[in-house]
């Protein structure tokens, strides 16, 4: 920067000298040429007119001569003296302005020649032509002729004006050049270098591509060195990273130490910053004391212990009821509790934002959109200012957390927050921004009944890395994308190009935590023994039993499965009596009426079945309506002979891979929705139609009487396909995925959202 400064002052400086020089020199030519020109016209009608005044008495000059004088716009008189220099005729009242004697006809009356000379005549500029008059050879007086001369002082300014403005533009054009030279040549080349060379020595872009070196040929001894030193980095982390390959590779499984260290190597030392609408530590009071809850879930098992290792950031919506109590000013609380190592920051939520924002068109809108189980989704303008607003409310607080980060590494989750990739990126182009998606992308078609696809579509493409389970729902949303925005789709890199910037769309299965810790004799004997335990507890003993773990919605098919039972024991009536299934529901949104309704609906299904089929202290269905810890579920999982999970429509379903990671001692079927992601991995699983409840009391009495070998060899391979690509490998292929992107400095996307303030109503008009 000083070098450029440099060369421009010493640049504009040359230039003002030249210019200045210049300037002087033509100023000077034109006032001599301009005065020579008046002083020979002045000559030639001082000629012309000497014979006729040089008799004129003190009559005055005649008519025609002041119309001469009139004729000439530069003549502003003429004037006859005598010998003493006094007038003696003259034009215009020449006699009222001038001295007398005056001194220039005295001059030529003495040296006996004619003389010009310029004036200050009542402050004007006036050049005087002066020459004696004969008769008979004798000098009788003198005559003057005055010319108006300020034309010469204007046409010189003028020659100053237009030097100035050529300086100007010579000045910028000067600067301009230099700072395009020199950038090109000189700085731009120089940082292209610095840039490239923190590449290498911080490993981003980590695979080992075709050095493409900076342009200059002034550089090139250095660019050769570089160039010498960026190979000798790249074949050193090149055997680094061949060599933390074969570590990793040492042990099949992935697991929280893995991860750990799998996450050091991408990230070189980044902070992770985690947004979502559920926090990972709640805090919530129990009678006069503050609890530490950590909420169920897969993410928090697999993005905990990432940001733990990096000090990262987690900003999400603060709903405990002692959560306000433990923060501090800036609203951030360090977690966990017993051993902080990131920062929880937490969003406050007014009651009508969370009605609209999150009831309301998240999970009344967006949620039935998506998951194509036949459930009417409800869109209000309300509701959809509210989620504008919430997801603008998110984005201030991340910015600020941001501001000073470098490319910071940002993973949005979920349908909650589709608006703020976009809202991030135009303030911080910088950014890398990942969104996984966890729930279904339905076709264009259904995805069209939204009033406001559009937003929706580009709020989420402000990523650069967008998620989904499975890629079928990766080839929806890139179907969508093509139908309803104004893009490039590559289907073979599976992106979307829109305003210059590009979002890659990937599938990126999650699965849950995998301990393989047990024996399969110890797992036997513990699973008889829960078996006992349970039945003991329900208070009436069973050959068979049953599971299925779900949240209420009406998209896990509950009511189809207490059909499909209802149906089993129809088709097999020897059952009755020897096999009961035990459904643990955990309440959910109840505060929306469809799912209240719904809550009803699956009891009433129970309990007619259970009405038409129980005998004595028998129940066919045991309907455990409570929120389950994961320990009291997995005692569950483990003493029952199946477990159906019947999703009418779902992003992936852990619970299948739940009931399978907990069967060490592999036994039990799973009945699998063929509507569930999960369908994907687990092809041993038998794969039903929920729809079809013939299909799946079919099901439920094959897993019943299937040979143990079969179980074993189904659960077999279910298991290993769990342990292999379990809730870490997704942390990890997702978080790689991210830190590898490189940011474009240069990216502006797509502003519409952005312009709009939170919660003005974008309305469009429906497909």
């Amino acid at each position: 920067m000083k070098i450029t400064l440099r060369l421009i002052v010493s640049l504009v400086f040359v230039v003002a000298l030249v210019s200045a020089f210049f300037s002087f020199f033509q100023v000077d030519q034109a006032k001599t040429r301009m005065t020579r020109d008046l002083d020979r016209r002045s000559a030639i009608l001082a000629d012309s007119l000497q014979q006729s005044v040089a008799s004129l008495g003190r009559s005055g000059l005649p008519e025609w001569l002041k119309q001469l004088v009139a004729k000439y716009e530069r003549l502003d008189g003429v004037a006859v003296f005598d010998l003493s220099g006094n007038i003696v005729a003259s034009t215009r009242q020449i006699g009222s302005r001038i001295p007398q004697p005056f001194p220039a006809a005295v001059k030529v009356i003495l040296k006996k020649r004619s003389a010009g000379e310029f004036l200050d005549i009542d402050g004007k500029d006036i050049y005087v032509y002066a020459l004696p008059l004969k008769t008979d050879g004798k000098i009788t007086g003198a005559m003057a002729l005055f010319n108006d001369a300020a034309y010469i002082d204007v046409r010189l300014r003028e020659i100053w004006k237009d030097n100035l403005i050529r300086f100007l533009l010579y000045s910028f054009l000067s600067v301009l050049i230099t700072v395009v030279v020199v950038k090109w040549s000189i700085t731009g080349p120089i940082a292209q270098i610095a840039q490239w060379m923190v590449d290498v020595r911080t490993g981003k872009g980590r695979a080992l591509q075709p050095a493409h070196y900076p342009r200059g040929d002034v550089l090139a001894p250095l660019v050769k060195e570089a160039a010498n030193l960026a190979k000798s980095l790249s074949a050193a982390r090149a055997k680094a990273d061949q060599a933390a390959v074969r570590h990793f590779n040492t042990t099949s499984q992935w697991t929280a130490r893995r991860l750990r260290e799998h996450i050091r190597t991408e990230l070189h030392g980044e902070k992770l910053i985690v947004v979502s609408n559920r926090e990972p530590y709640m805090h919530a009071r129990n009678g006069k004391n503050v609890e530490c809850i950590v909420p169920a879930g897969g993410l928090v098992t697999a993005l905990d212990p990432v940001l733990r290792i990096c000090d990262g950031l987690w900003l999400a919506h603060g709903g405990g009821d002692a959560d306000q109590e433990t923060v501090d000013a800036n609203d951030r609380v360090r977690v966990p509790p017993a051993d902080p190592a990131y920062t929880l920051k937490r969003v406050w939520l007014s009651r009508e934002e969370e009605k609209g924002y999150y009831y309301g068109f998240s999970n009344e809108g967006i949620w039935p959109l998506c998951h194509i189980a036949h459930t009417r989704p409800i869109f209000r303008l309300e509701d959809w200012i509210c989620y504008q607003r919430v997801n603008a409310k998110f984005a201030e607080k991340l910015l600020q957390e941001i501001e000073g980060e470098k490319s910071p590494l940002i993973l949005v989750q979920d349908y909650h927050l589709a608006l703020l990739p976009l809202i991030i990126k135009a303030k911080r182009p910088d950014a890398r921004i990942a969104l996984f998606w966890h729930i279904p992308w339905p076709n264009p078609e259904a995805f069209g009944i939204c009033p406001w696809r559009e937003e929706i579509l580009m709020g989420m493409l402000g990523a650069d890395l967008i998620g989904f389970h499975i890629q079928f729902h990766c080839n929806n949303f890139l179907d969508t994308v093509d139908r309803f925005l104004e893009s490039k789709t590559d289907w073979e890199q599976f992106s979307v190009t829109r305003s210059g910037h590009t979002a890659l769309v990937k599938a990126f299965p999650i699965s849950v935590s995998f301990d393989a810790v047990a024996d399969s004799e110890i797992s036997s004997s513990e699973s008889s023994r829960l078996r006992e335990q349970i039945l003991l507890e329900m208070g009436f003993p069973v050959k068979y039993l049953g599971v299925g773990v779900d949240r209420i919605d009406y998209t896990k098919g509950i009511p189809e499965r207490f059909k499909a039972i209802e149906r089993f024991f129809e088709k097999y009536p020897e059952f009755i009596g020897e096999f009961t299934f035990i459904e643990l529901g955990a309440p959910s949104r109840t505060h929306i009426k469809k799912y209240h309704d719904f809550m009803a609906e699956v009891e009433e299904t129970a309990d007619s079945v259970n009405w038409r089929f129980k005998t004595g202290t028998w129940k066919p269905i045991l309907f455990l309506r409570a929120h389950h810890s994961h320990e009291e579920i997995n005692r569950f999982y483990k003493a029952a002979d199946l477990c159906m999970v019947t999703s009418l429509h779902d992003g992936m379903n852990l619970v299948a891979k739940e009931f399978v990671s907990v069967r060490h001692d592999e036994d039990g079927v799973l009945i699998l929705s063929q509507f569930a992601g999960a369908s994907r991995e687990l092809s041993e699983a038998l794969i039903v139609n929920p729809y079809d409840i013939e299909e799946m009391a079919d099901a439920i009495h094959r897993s019943l009487l299937m040979d143990r070998r079969e179980k074993r060899a189904r659960m077999t391979r279910m298991r290993a396909e769990v342990r292999e690509n379990n809730i870490y490998r997704w942390a990890g292929d997702l978080i790689a995925a991210l830190a590898r992107l490189r940011p474009l400095e240069g990216e502006h996307p797509e502003q519409t959202l952005a312009s709009n303030p939170p919660g003005s109503p974008t309305r469009k008009d429906p497909a």
